[in-house]
């Protein structure tokens, strides 16, 4: 049985509720990640001196000193700036329960549950719970420009269970929009947004609801760039680059959880976007274009490495990678070390499984020759033995040479065999993909 006298010890003759996520879990009856507090009738003061440790910067958050949840007193807000941190905080003893869930986003966000069990819903966040709906509590929705993107997060991961977004809460966050505000958002906040929305079950929701209020185009203008870039029927029937990119991303989140492989799938084709009006629906050159317009997209979002570097690779290296049996057996040994595959063999796997979900290989998901072929040529690969080599009096640059011709002798048999003896995946001369250059 769990020890929790210190816990109650601390919380003795406090007034506090569970809040907030965990209780919209708990009545979906979902896992409950983590749990938030509101604590009513204590002071900064009050909650440092039974041993809570102060947090929060702007307003007091406190983690409890045993079971490190956070209790936060309760509050409001008022307009005070531009904004998401633009607010002046009232966080006084006398503020009362109901006002504090009358800040908060959603209503299914703004219910309490007391020690006992017992729901305490004012805002009507059970009704809206039963019937599926994301709605805002006031119009004090539409003052904090963070909430824009934390509904979009919420349809990506609740859409499952049927929930879609209430018509004028969308219109507030059109709002929200065509204000500015979002200008004001730190970018760090966005990407954490993102991030989670990308952890989601469906991931390509997220982009869906800011394309609907218009934040799209001034949160990823590289993603609505992609908005009319027409592609051939035959090769692409989802219709244009942005709906190709979203069905891509929800192919990955069916392959994995990884939200880094699932931003590469999304971000793949983002080259695109530059296409001439001209050219299209042939797209010359997008995955050497996609690089730079990934990079500033990271840049411009302050991702980390890990996420633009294989967004970068994937951008830049698909069409090579879909094309595999067409390629000259240097070129492949070119691509594995343009991956790093030696070094870094989880890096061509990351990669490959990006790759797969933006084929086509007849509709079934998660089937892909191309990777095949490149496991295979690296095995080929990282089966000639230096030492063997040195052996033969080989050195120096000589030896570099003599590793290389050797790597493309052992893929140039990969090949052969993928290509046209017993067990091929393709017919000489065929592609993998059946695509035309720049599809």
């Amino acid at each position: 049985m769990e020890d929790r006298s210190g816990v109650e010890a601390e919380l003795s003759g406090m007034c506090c509720y569970r809040v907030g996520g965990c209780v919209r879990d708990a009545l979906l009856g979902l896992p409950i990640r983590e749990r938030d507090w509101v604590v009513l009738g204590e002071t900064p003061r009050s909650m440092t001196e039974r041993g809570f440790r102060q947090v929060g910067a702007s307003f007091p958050v406190f983690l409890h000193p045993g079971t490190r949840e956070e209790y936060a007193l309760a509050r409001t807000e008022r307009k005070s700036g531009r904004g998401y941190k633009g607010f002046a905080v009232d966080f006084s003893p006398e503020i009362t329960l109901e006002e504090d869930l009358y800040r908060r986003d959603l209503t299914i966000n703004a219910m309490a549950m007391d020690a006992d069990g017992r729901v305490i819903d004012p805002w009507g966040g059970r009704r809206d719970l039963e019937g599926r709906v994301l709605r805002h509590v006031s119009e004090a929705f539409a003052e904090d420009p963070l909430r824009v993107l934390r509904v979009a997060r919420f349809m990506a991961r609740f859409s499952g269970l049927g929930f879609v977004v209430d018509p004028e809460t969308l219109g507030g966050m059109a709002v929200l929009v065509a204000s500015g505000e979002l200008m004001e958002l730190a970018v760090e906040r966005v990407w954490q947004e993102t991030v989670k929305a990308l952890e989601s079950d469906a991931p390509a929701v997220y982009f869906r609801v800011l394309d609907a209020c218009g934040a799209l185009a001034v949160l990823f203008p590289e993603l609505a760039a992609l908005k009319g870039k027409t592609h051939s029927p035959q090769y692409h029937p989802e219709g244009d680059a942005f709906e190709h990119v979203l069905w891509v991303l929800e192919r990955a989140a069916c392959l994995t959880p990884d939200p880094v492989i699932r931003f590469a799938a999304l971000t793949h084709d983002l080259g695109k976007g530059l296409t001439p009006e001209a050219m299209l629906p042939r797209h010359h050159g997008h995955d050497r274009l996609g690089v730079a317009v990934v990079e500033g997209l990271c840049d411009r979002l302050r991702v980390s490495r890990v996420f633009e570097g294989l967004a970068s690779r994937v951008a830049g290296q698909h069409m090579r990678a879909h094309r595999v049996l067409e390629m000259r057996p240097g070129k492949v040994v070119g691509l594995l070390e343009t991956l790093d595959a030696w070094r870094r063999p989880e890096q061509l796997e990351a990669f490959l499984i990006a790759c797969a979900a933006d084929s086509r290989n007849g509709g079934v998901l998660g089937e892909y020759p191309a990777g095949a072929v490149l496991r295979e040529a690296l095995r080929a690969c990282q089966s000639v033995e230096v030492a063997r080599l040195m052996e033969a009096g080989i050195r120096g640059s000589a030896l570099g040479r003599a590793l290389h011709q050797e790597r493309v002798r052992r893929v140039r048999m990969v090949l052969k065999e993928y290509r046209g003896g017993p067990g091929a995946i393709i017919a000489p001369g065929g592609g993998l993909e059946a695509t035309p250059p720049g599809f």
